[in-house]
């Protein structure tokens, strides 16, 4: 742990892998963006349907961040550092989730099954299980799409990389992300929701268009964070260092 390249990919991969699986349970809430910033909401139409806004998974709100990761430890470690990553990751995604689904047939103490609020009564064995018992389809598509999402990222990196060398980290970065993004957008929803549910497939392809409109925005406006984090990685390392990782990641 005294050399300075596994402590940053220890660090690296550890909020990689904790921001991954905190979207992955945060993602249970759909919140309203409009809403958020108190507006009402858009109701525009799209493919046919009619009255839709931007009601989006809270886990949305950190995606970003763990796309924003895949690409700072596909700068330095390249390939098979982003892969060994996922991966892990989505183990230990799957790993939590089965952990909660067992929690959620655990018998409740019978002092806790309702507690009593300024609101009302609350059943929290009826709560708990419904935020947490997510169907097997949403996990089944959202590990999938995460999976999908993360290697499409590293490979389209690499082929920005390849062809414009280290300058233009804004044109790997960016580029790779709204193209994992795009594919992630709409993996999750149909195996979620058109295979799982039996929507319909103009209303799941009409849904990801808008997921992917926010998506692509926050991917735009993201990208000075990644210049943000690549200057204070490149200072702890060291120019030396930091041009020995990238050029090595480079040949991964």
């Amino acid at each position: 742990m005294k050399d300075k390249t596994t402590r940053l990919f220890y660090i690296l991969g550890a909020f990689f892998v904790a921001n991954a699986i905190l979207a992955e349970f945060i993602g249970v809430k759909v919140f309203s963006l409009e809403k958020t910033f108190g507006l009402l909401p858009l109701n525009f139409s799209m493919l046919g349907y009619k009255d839709l806004s931007f009601n989006l998974s809270a886990g949305v709100l950190i995606w970003p961040v763990v796309f924003i990761m895949t690409d700072i430890i596909n700068e330095y470690f390249g390939i098979r550092g982003v892969r060994f990553l996922s991966f892990t990751a989505a183990a230990l995604i799957l790993y939590s989730f089965l952990t909660v689904y067992l929690a959620t047939y655990l018998s409740p103490a019978d002092f806790w099954i309702v507690r009593k609020t300024p609101h009302g009564s609350i059943d929290m064995q009826l709560a708990f299980n419904t935020v947490y018992g997510q169907g097997m389809w949403i996990i089944a598509g959202s590990l999938t799409a995460f999976l999908i999402g993360q290697l499409v990222d590293v490979t389209v990196f690499h082929f920005f990389k390849e062809r414009t060398g280290n300058p233009k980290v804004w044109l790997r970065a960016t580029g790779s992300t709204l193209v994992s993004q795009f594919i992630d957008s709409f993996v999750v929803l149909i195996i979620a929701f058109y295979f799982g549910a039996g929507w319909n497939i103009g209303l799941v392809l009409a849904i990801g268009v808008v997921n992917y409109m926010y998506k692509f925005f926050i991917a735009v406006v993201f990208t000075p964070l990644l210049y943000l984090i690549h200057y204070f990685v490149d200072i702890y390392l060291g120019k030396e260092l930091a041009e020995k990782l990238m050029l090595e990641a480079t040949n991964k």
